[in-house]
């Protein structure tokens, strides 16, 4: 599975984004005393004790923000609620418990997530006695931290490495003995549910003409060749100004937290319409939270012959430029067609994401790109990769260790991820690339260029022309 995230969640100045800084050991998050300065969510990769996570700071929950924005501000918190492995619930020592410390405890309430409740701001040892007052809350060992005096960082660390579930810990990969869940999205009417009744075998589905009939997220499970999937049917999108009802905006997060906990997603399309704003910012959505997916092209058969498959495809690829890698295909959801051969591709990307590579064998790769392509020059010196290593899956995610990540601009990122993806074994799924600066203490180099190119040249040819 992913990287293991720990969301940091409290109400407003309590210091959240203080202790995310003081974590990361980087200024990355504003500290201010004004109350709402955080809104959206901030990540940082950590590594603590040869355990990778990702720390997230998030906006003061409750808050009534002076722009309007205190409902995307409390959707931001709940999808890092939803994505977390570990809660850090943080309190204010000096100011004792607030009301608005007794909603945020409300609402972890009934979170399954493990919580460690932080009594920030407590900077001597003498302000124990008065944290005390928050095991009130039932969670548990009660940590107290100073980010002013820097008191009990280490300690709280290894309490989130202790917490994390151990399959986390250990890197491995939940979705290699679990059924891939598939969920089916895009814009209504696009034939969702009745591939859903195709796959099922029955009518578990309302099917209409009518748009919007399905307005929650649905589970069907179904097999096919001995294999189990899950498939999520999800409400049909629709552009954030026609978000009128109440039900069509719980519709739209529903489908939004399906495609979170979805392995594989199948963004489903129209042949007979354009592809639309709706569509765009479903796929930044699915690409934002590096999700395998796949282009489908629903109701091929009334297609007829007006536009041939290779124009849809140069159609699909020319407006979905950073989804390259994205396969597509062409199903007849109400007979059938197709259908077998893409929940089979469906199984495929899902193996994909769930693959790993040596060090060794990723060393290998990144040399060749690297002599192939040396990176752009820092400073009149040339920038240097040390040495690259894979630490998670779904999706596989590779830290790359240098002298300084700032000088790989985004656009040399993008060849080494294409480097990569076309040459593992996952060269249809996103890869997560993280550059980090190499420890002082740090003295792995893996990865020695030549000033020669690679022997293997034809190889990052191929990949450069990939997108040109």
């Amino acid at each position: 599975m992913g990287l293991p995230q720990i969301a940091i969640i409290g109400r407003p100045n309590v210091g959240k984004s203080s202790i995310f800084n003081w974590l990361a050991k980087k200024r990355l998050a504003i500290v201010d005393d004004t109350a709402g300065v955080t809104r959206d969510r901030m990540s940082y990769l950590m590594c603590h004790a040869g355990v990778y996570f990702e720390l997230v700071d998030t906006g003061g929950m409750g808050i009534d923000d002076v722009d309007n924005l205190t409902d995307q501000i409390d959707d931001q918190i709940q999808t890092a609620i939803d994505s977390a492995k570990l809660i850090l619930f943080v309190v204010d020592t000096e100011a004792g418990i607030m009301p608005l410390d007794e909603e945020v405890a409300r609402r972890l309430r009934y979170v399954d997530t493990p919580v460690i409740c932080v009594a920030n701001k407590t900077d001597s040892e003498s302000l124990d006695p008065q944290a005390d007052e928050f095991y009130k809350f039932g969670r548990g060992k009660l940590i107290c931290t100073s980010v002013l005096q820097n008191r009990g960082r280490n300690t709280l660390l290894d309490m989130i490495t202790d917490r994390l579930p151990k399959s986390d810990q250990e890197g491995a990969s939940e979705g290699d003995s679990e059924n891939p869940k598939i969920a089916i999205v895009g814009r209504r009417n696009v034939g969702k549910s009745t591939f859903i009744n195709t796959l099922a075998g029955a009518e578990r589905m309302i099917v209409s003409e009518v748009p919007g009939t399905t307005r929650d997220s649905v589970d069907v499970q179904f097999e096919l060749d001995g294999k189990t999937f899950t498939a999520i049917d999800t409400p049909g999108l629709r552009r954030t100004k026609s978000i009128k009802a109440d039900i069509d905006f719980y519709g739209a997060h529903r489908a939004q937290r399906s495609i979170r906990r979805a392995d594989v997603v199948l963004v489903f399309f129209d042949p007979s319409q354009r592809i639309s704003k709706v569509d765009k910012q479903l796929c930044d959505y699915i690409v934002e939270h590096y999700k395998p997916c796949i282009f489908v092209v629903n109701k091929w058969d009334l297609n007829a012959g007006t536009m041939p498959t290779e124009k849809w495809v140069r159609y699909l690829q020319d407006t979905f430029r950073t989804m390259s890698y994205v396969p597509i295909a062409f199903i007849t959801g109400r007979t059938g067609k197709n259908v077998k051969a893409l929940l089979n591709h469906a199984q495929m990307l899902f193996k994909q994401a769930n693959s790993r590579v040596a060090t060794s064998k990723l060393n290998q790769i990144v040399q060749s790109a690297l002599e192939y392509n040396p990176p752009p020059l820092d400073h009149h010196h040339q920038s240097k990769i040390y040495y690259a290593t894979q630490v998670s899956t779904q999706p596989p995610t590779v830290v790359m260790f240098c002298k300084n990540p700032k000088s790989f601009s985004s656009t040399y990122r993008r060849y080494l991820l294409r480097a990569m993806r076309d040459n593992l074994e996952c060269e249809e799924v996103p890869i997560k690339l993280y550059l980090r600066r190499r420890d002082r203490d740090d003295r792995r180099d893996e990865i020695k260029t030549s000033s020669k190119k690679s022997a293997d040249k034809k190889t990052f040819l191929d990949v450069d022309r990939k997108d040109t």
